[in-house]
């Protein structure tokens, strides 16, 4: 259940520094004072900056004026949230029936261009997918990553929390859904969707984390939706969470499973930056795509 990573000159120890400043451990400036000391191989740490920070013009594997995808914008109510919500809806153009939804919950910056992206990918596999925009209440994601940290860091957690469950609600109620509704995140949306699982088992029928921190062990046993957990071998700081949260998935019976890609990182889906493993990236999809298709096509 493993993958090699591709060749990459860049340090490991820049990606283990650019975790750290992606979550808020380290600011702007102790990033590249770090750098400053593990530049090698003809890098220095302004170069390495700029390689490790994200490119969205890579990140897009489906365009948005592609002809078999239909996005739009809706917003939603949130009562206990923000109180209201915004998401990209998109639809598979050919759609003549009910289908089912798959809700996509982004990092921890805001609805970005790459997770738009994995939204029309999913609507490219038939899904219809709504991805929520946790920065609609102070504007929406700005444009660029180390903004919609400092926003999203600056919201109420419960709150956003709170929009999120409303837009799994709205987004398993949109026109054409089948009834059943999955969910897909990354990183801090990794944990939402372990989350959403264990405390609105009512709402999930199938969820997907990737890289995302376990849902607390003492809700675990309410979890009903199949989970398929997509692991880097070398994200250590996520991965030092699951060994309880594996024996608390066994201990209640949860249908669950594991993959962990061998040499990847911590984001190795995201490709956008260095860290992305094509060939891990790839076979966790597809592996993705058959697990919603097994569980919400019923």
């Amino acid at each position: 259940m493993s993958q090699r990573n591709r060749t990459t000159d860049i340090p490991p120890q820049a990606f283990e520094l650019y975790d750290q400043y992606a979550h808020g451990a380290i600011n702007r400036r102790q990033f590249l004072r770090g750098l400053t000391g593990v530049a090698v191989g003809g890098y220095t740490a302004t170069t390495l900056m700029s390689a490790l920070l994200p490119n969205y013009a890579l990140a897009e594997q489906v365009s948005f004026n592609d002809p078999d995808i239909r996005p739009s914008y809706q917003t939603f109510n949130s009562p206990k949230g923000h109180g209201e919500g915004r998401g990209y809806l998109v639809y598979p153009s050919e759609l003549t029936g009910p289908a089912p939804v798959v809700l996509v919950v982004h990092e921890n910056r805001g609805l970005n261009p790459y997770i738009k992206d994995v939204a029309r990918r999913l609507a490219k596999a038939g899904f219809i997918a709504f991805a929520p925009d946790a920065l609609h209440p102070v504007g929406g994601y700005p444009g660029n990553d180390d903004e919609g940290r400092a926003l999203q860091a600056g919201l109420d957690g419960e709150k956003v929390f709170a929009d999120l469950v409303a837009a799994a609600e709205h987004a398993r109620a949109v026109e054409n859904s089948n009834g059943k509704l999955g969910v897909v995140g990354f990183c801090f949306g990794g944990s939402v969707a372990n989350r959403l699982a264990a405390e609105h088992f009512d709402l999930i029928q199938a969820a997907v984390p990737y890289y995302g921190s376990p849902a607390d062990l003492d809700t675990v046993k309410n979890i009903q939706a199949p989970l398929q957990i997509h692991l880097g071998e070398l994200d250590q700081r996520i991965n030092s969470q699951y060994s309880e949260y594996e024996k608390a998935l066994e201990e209640h019976g949860v249908n669950y499973e594991i993959f962990t890609y061998e040499g990847a990182n911590h984001g190795f889906h995201n490709d956008s930056t260095p860290r992305y493993d094509k060939e891990a990236a790839e076979l966790a999809w597809s592996r993705t795509i058959d697990f919603f298709k097994k569980h919400l096509e019923k």
